[in-house]
């Protein structure tokens, strides 16, 4: 009778959980596949004035001419000051913010990227891959990959227009998922960014796709409505950024 009953319980939650799953329609799943995030850039103009805050206050402007990095995450800062052409050098935990500008040829091989894949012509924009405006780093205590000690490190916020509650983060050693080629021509399918860093509430997290549906009512599950509208078994990774801009819009709303 034991078994029955456990055998019935597992049953019904396995008709809860189905009876839960929202189906989309082409034009909603087209809507969720864009990426909103800001492009993710790795190296600054060395011609571009760029701008240091550091956290007594204090901004130094010049040309960034070098940065060091963990696991592509800044640590350390070169700037030749713009007008005594004196060289400095800051640590991240001296820095609270900067902003610089990517390097023409960063972008121009960006461009390339996105031509080579078919499915970036309806997710994807190709004016952020050629983007002239400055882009934003912020300082930020995490441990990389969430496997080393938490050190400070500037990292680039790529939803700047939606980090009220959820902040998403560029992974430099961020790979792609793989598509197909054929003849040639430019790739089908894949392109999926498999990772970032997130910071929600004073937790700051390396998140992968793999592990996107075990953080998944950490991120959005203290938002009722949202959970009904996007249920975690109803959505997948390729919509997270989208995602992120909904939950953040419905809890501003």
């Amino acid at each position: 009778m034991k078994i029955k009953a456990l055998l019935f319980a597992s049953c019904l939650v396995s008709m809860t959980t189905f009876a839960q799953k929202v189906k989309y329609s082409k034009e909603d799943i087209k809507k969720m596949e864009m990426y909103l995030f800001n492009e993710g850039f790795n190296t600054p103009s060395p011609k571009k004035t760029s701008t240091v805050i550091l956290k007594d206050g204090s901004t130094h402007k010049g040309f960034c001419s070098k940065t060091d990095t963990k696991k592509g995450q800044i640590f350390e800062v070169a700037l030749k000051d713009s007008i005594t052409k004196k060289s400095e050098v800051f640590n991240a935990d001296q820095i609270a913010e900067m902003y610089i500008y990517p390097s023409n040829a960063e972008k121009i091989a960006k461009v390339a990227r996105y031509m080579g894949n078919i499915r970036n012509y309806s997710t994807k924009k190709l004016t952020k891959r050629t983007n002239n405006d400055r882009i934003y780093f912020v300082n930020q205590t995490v441990s990389l990959k969430n496997k080393k000690d938490d050190k400070e490190f500037l990292m680039q916020v790529i939803n700047p227009e939606f980090d009220d509650i959820i902040s998403v983060y560029h992974d430099p050693r961020a790979k792609e998922t793989s598509g197909f080629s054929i003849g040639g021509s430019p790739q089908l399918g894949g392109g999926v960014i498999k990772s970032y860093y997130v910071k929600k509430g004073d937790k700051v997290m390396w998140l992968h796709k793999d592990d996107f549906d075990d953080n998944y009512d950490f991120l959005f599950g203290d938002n009722s409505e949202f959970m009904k509208k996007y249920p975690k078994n109803s959505v997948e990774w390729d919509y997270f950024s989208f995602l992120v801009q909904e939950y953040t819009a419905m809890a501003n709303g």
